[in-house]
């Protein structure tokens, strides 16, 4: 049997390709929605991509499903419980599919969403009665559940618990010490409170040292730490889109042409047409001169995140590099959340838009030191946008908080009878959410350089 994960760390996200080497037919399991990595590795190994599956509806990237289809002709699977728009296999709880000395077994597995199915897998040529791995989705996590919130509010999120408890104390806690867990919501996904570094597990790792699953000793304290929604991140706007798209199918890209490089002149014009112009640069680059009404979202692991949080959907986008070579990076990463590619990047950067005497803005940076005094004056409002897990555990006094993820939907709750100084943990999300600010006509917005990390490092009070 021939098994690789793949990991995407701008999504938390995890994919799997397993293959049977007698027969050369493989399954790709949860794939994004750039599918060359499984096609590429598929033909490394001598094997063809027969066929193809999610877990369930995602809410937080694309699906490559019928990408996958398109270029290789496989069969799709999916859940018999979901609500899927697109030509499959359903497959039931219980069901087993043999491909050569591979088996799958399908597991019904609800709690993060209704019609989720988790694959317990096994190598037939060392046993045919062991599992081997458990490709567990958004069931069993590293050192977490994922979540049950996405679907409704709290009476929602309790029947999903519930759910959830018996996917786990019935379905896979009974399972063998010795199977390894892949889950697909790994380091990094925002579906789970409390998700490891590591990105597997063994079952009997999980039994014994699992925080939700050993603190427990009853089905209503389960769905009650299953419930623990204050500390579990904000989702980005995006998420919004994401599931309904995936449940009816999404289409497939075909040849995705490469956005070209534009000049001052028509960046500008394209910009005055509508198009949003999202800076790919570091804060501190941002922060000393930008284009008018850009969004700054540094190129890197989280620049998917936080351009699904402030972008609208469906945004025209301009693009601001370092570097060329950013150029296909940050495609992409618009690409699996669902938009458009690039018009353009803006030929020769920053430079070539000052030497062409355009005009510019700048958000000033201000050091945490400038920022308490500025507080004990009484001149400046601190606005935190961190996470809740982050707020919670220890703000500034005094501080508003509204998460970056809400901003969007809240900017009108920000106090603007004076100037707003935003903060996160280290001055990354809070430039994000300092652009927003600005594009959407505050005056007066500054950037806290090194975030409630250098605060705190600093010495200075906070309050939980």
């Amino acid at each position: 049997m021939f098994f690789q994960q793949f990991y995407l760390q701008s999504l938390g996200h995890a994919s799997y390709l397993v293959g049977d080497e007698k027969t050369g037919q493989a399954l790709v399991f949860d794939p994004r929605r750039d599918v060359d990595v499984y096609t590429r590795t598929a033909r490394e190994q001598g094997l063809r991509i027969a066929y193809a599956a999610d877990s369930h509806g995602h809410n937080d990237y694309l699906s490559g499903l019928r990408e996958l289809q398109a270029r290789t002709g496989a069969d799709l699977w999916g859940s018999a419980t979901g609500q899927l728009g697109y030509a499959h296999r359903s497959l039931s709880d219980g069901e087993t599919v043999e491909i050569g000395d591979v088996g799958i077994e399908v597991l019904h597995t609800p709690g993060h969403t209704p019609e989720h199915i988790s694959l317990l897998i096994y190598d037939r040529s060392a046993s045919a009665e062991s599992p081997v791995l458990l490709l567990s989705g958004g069931a069993l996590l590293v050192g977490d559940l994922a979540r049950p919130d996405l679907l409704g509010g709290t009476e929602q999120a309790r029947k999903a618990g519930q759910k959830f408890c018996e996917t786990i104390q019935v379905k896979l806690l009974p399972l063998p010490d010795h199977v390894q867990v892949f889950p697909t919501h790994v380091a990094g996904s925002l579906c789970g409170g409390n998700i490891g570094s590591r990105l597997s597990t063994t079952v009997g790792y999980e039994r014994r040292t699992n925080a939700v699953l050993v603190e427990v000793d009853s089905k209503d304290e389960f769905v009650q730490e299953c419930l623990r929604l204050d500390n579990l991140p904000a989702v980005p706007p995006y998420w919004r889109r994401m599931r309904t798209q995936n449940l009816a199918g999404v289409p497939e890209l075909g040849v995705v042409p490469e956005p070209p490089a534009v000049n001052v002149s028509e960046f500008a014009e394209q910009q005055d047409a509508g198009a949003l112009v999202v800076d790919a640069r570091s804060p501190e680059a941002f922060g000393g001169s930008h284009v008018p009404a850009a969004l700054n979202v540094g190129l890197g692991p989280a620049f998917a995140t936080w351009a699904g949080t402030v972008l609208p959907e469906g945004a025209e986008v301009l693009l601001v590099l370092d570097r060329p070579e950013d150029l296909p990076e940050a495609t992409w990463q618009l690409l699996r959340i669902g938009y458009p590619p690039p018009r353009g990047w803006l030929r020769g950067g920053m430079t070539a838009w000052r030497t062409a005497a355009r005009p510019v803005e700048s958000t000033p940076q201000i050091t945490v030191h400038q920022l308490k005094d500025r507080l004990g004056r009484g001149e400046i409002t601190l606005l935190d946008v961190r996470q809740p897990d982050e707020w919670h555990a220890g703000h500034a006094p005094g501080a508003d908080w509204i998460t970056g993820a809400e901003l969007p939907d809240r900017l009108d709750e920000v106090p603007d009878d004076r100037p707003v100084a935003v903060a996160c943990g280290s001055g990354y999300r809070s430039a994000v959410a300092a652009s927003l600010l600005a594009q959407h006509g505050r005056p007066e917005v500054v950037n806290v350089t090194g975030g409630m990390t250098a605060w705190k490092n600093a010495g200075y009070p906070t309050e939980q």
